[in-house]
């Protein structure tokens, strides 16, 4: 959406607050005196925010009628800012309102909010505490910091109004979401992931959820900082991507899959080839030899969908050293296993999981859905002889999130895939505050991967595996 039709779609709404508010102010300026002829001073407040409400809707107005429509898109973001600005202290002045300073900045920064930004959630995109913000409805948003959800004080003014915030947010990667189309995966521009739901879908009304980034990529030094992986662990992934293993991250729904992947992925040599493949691009790789694909939901005539699958088996065609997917969440598990294991090694993917076994179990389940008529031994060799390591991380009940456990696939073992645990973290009890306590330990298994680490020039103490080890 362009920042003309922006003004326009901002305009609209305010003309109907602006004839709601002259209405609101006849009944704030009946209570502001009591029948003792005194001050009633919670009245006047609100006489006074109900003016200034009306305000923003006027100065959006009038910002339209003052500013070339035509010429806007042309115009600088800098100096537009700087020229709005202007205009909202000429109507400050006109209008009369007495504004502290403090109160006219405020109100500046909404109105620009408004009309560059996504509105009343803005503010909560350059908190960098902020990880997730879930609205829901326009009446009630949700932060998460800190691994803790917060009730914030943040509103919309109305449905309409956060439906035009959700319409802002999917039209600038060529999406829509409307009644034929009531659910819809986007990102902001700097890569963070939206998943918007509406009405008939969302009963109680538009539901909107973003998953943020940090301002920078958390690195494996981060990580060990932040405890979620022990110096040992680290190396043993580091020498893992170096030395070209196939690696799977399992993990729930907001256990830090994508960030783990995103530092392991910085181990990549820079003069490989990477192509990644991603629902919603997410990945932010540091190589200068990346190509990013994304995937494309069909059109209103239900036409022209592009899935994971169709893009990992381009992917195939395009010479890469390795294929990173995102998340394999359906049919194209088939495909990136047999990347995996027609001479693209070191490839590297996430999966929704509880444990590094049922990992396991579910991407036999997804491959049953691409319809290919394969026995289950002929899958769980698939699996076994694709993937090398699998890295499970998990999120707290305080809220931290950790890598949990590294495991090994072996092979076989008759119809089981074998599986052997290298390192795991061991949980010992929660302090005063809230915190969960523990150590990382090895489980005594040599890997059977650390003599292609030493191949590789990788090289690791043996000392690192023995049983009980604190790494």
């Amino acid at each position: 959406m362009s920042l003309r039709d922006r003004f326009r779609s901002v305009n609209s709404r305010t003309e109907k607050a602006e004839r709601e508010d002259s209405t609101g102010n006849t009944a704030s300026s009946a209570v502001t005196v009591d029948g003792n002829g005194k001050g009633n001073g919670k009245s006047v407040a609100n006489a006074l925010n109900d003016r200034t409400s009306g305000l923003k809707a006027r100065i959006h107005r009038r910002m339209v009628e003052r500013i070339n429509l035509a010429n806007l898109d042309s115009i600088a973001p800098e100096m537009l800012r700087a020229q709005i600005g202007h205009i909202i202290n000429a109507l400050v002045v006109e209008e009369g309102i007495p504004l502290s300073e403090s109160q006219r900045l405020s109100l500046e920064q909404e109105v620009m909010n408004e009309t560059f930004g996504l509105g009343p959630i803005e503010p909560l995109l350059h908190d960098p505490d902020v990880s997730d913000i879930l609205v829901n409805t326009h009446n009630q948003v949700y932060i998460e910091r800190f691994g803790q959800l917060e009730l914030t004080e943040v509103k919309f003014d109305n449905d309409e109004h956060l439906m035009k915030i959700i319409d802002r947010i999917v039209s600038r990667i060529g999406r829509r979401v409307d009644e034929s189309s009531p659910m819809v995966d986007a990102r902001l521009l700097d890569g963070s992931r939206v998943n918007a739901i509406i009405p008939p879908l969302a009963l109680d009304g538009p539901i909107l959820s973003i998953r943020r980034f940090g301002v920078r990529t958390l690195n494996l030094s981060d990580l060990m900082e932040l405890g979620s992986v022990s110096p040992g662990m680290a190396e043993i992934l580091k020498g893992a991507v170096k030395a070209r293993l196939n690696m799977l991250i399992s993990g729930g729904t907001g256990s830090g899959k994508t960030t783990l992947l995103n530092a392991m992925s910085a181990f990549i040599p820079v003069e490989e080839r990477i192509v990644t493949v991603e629902d919603a691009a997410e990945l932010q790789l540091l190589q200068p030899h990346v190509v990013r694909l994304e995937t494309r939901p069909q059109n209103i005539e239900g036409k022209g969908e592009i899935t994971q699958r169709d893009l990992v088996r381009n992917a195939l065609r395009m010479r890469p050293d390795r294929i990173v997917v995102g998340e394999v969440r359906g049919v194209e598990v088939l495909d990136m296993l047999q990347a995996m294991n027609t001479g693209h090694d070191g490839s590297l993917t996430t999966v929704h999981a509880n444990n590094p076994r049922d990992a396991l179990h579910r991407l036999e389940t997804l491959m049953l859905l691409s319809g290919v008529n394969l026995p289950p031994q002929a899958m769980r060799e698939q699996i076994s002889a694709a993937l090398d390591v699998i890295v499970h991380v998990s999120r707290m009940s305080d809220g931290t999130r950790r890598v949990v456990d590294v495991s090994e696939i072996v092979g076989m073992e008759r119809e089981v895939v074998a599986m052997q645990e290298i390192f795991s973290f061991k949980r010992t009890g929660i302090s005063e505050d809230g915190k969960v306590l523990g150590r990382y330990e090895a489980s005594g298994i040599r890997p059977k991967f650390a003599d292609r680490l030493e191949i590789s020039g990788i090289s690791v103490p043996a000392s690192l595996f023995s049983e009980g080890q604190v790494i």
